[in-house]
């Protein structure tokens, strides 16, 4: 992978911090992060990433306010509006995407970078010609 911009989804931040589930999507996350010239997450991305933390790590509160500046701080944060909102549930009728899902790719869209890496959606899947999404761990 070449140093460019890119969209990451939760689950590439999530192999990334909770190590010891997957050594080997450890490894390709934290490549792929730090290979990366200017990141893109959302609000939704840094919200998941924090309640999976909570929840399978029991990082404590003080650590979660350090992940949320952190990410405020160190990446570009894409915030959903209203107009995006309602973008979101024209892509999921046109690409059958899910509910949340359908997030992720607005505000990638949003963010103006072609690649949104992404585990859970149909890789190489190109959306409205703008944004494509690349399985990392295949």
């Amino acid at each position: 992978m070449s140093s460019m911009d890119a969209f990451l989804d939760s689950n590439v931040w999530l192999y990334a911090f909770i190590t010891g589930q997957d050594p080997h999507k450890t490894t390709k996350a934290l490549h792929l992060i730090n290979s990366l010239s200017t990141i893109f997450v959302s609000t939704q991305v840094i919200n998941e990433v924090c309640v999976n933390l909570l929840r399978k790590q029991s990082i404590p509160e003080t650590e979660i306010r350090d992940f949320i500046d952190d990410f405020f701080t160190l990446y570009h944060v894409i915030e959903v509006r209203q107009e995006q909102l309602i973008y979101a549930s024209q892509l999921r009728e046109k690409y059958a995407l899910s509910y949340w899902d359908s997030f992720i790719v607005v505000a990638a869209i949003g963010s103006k970078t072609s690649t949104l890496y992404s585990e859970d959606m149909q890789d190489r899947l190109r959306i409205e010609n703008q944004v494509t999404i690349v399985n990392p761990f295949k």
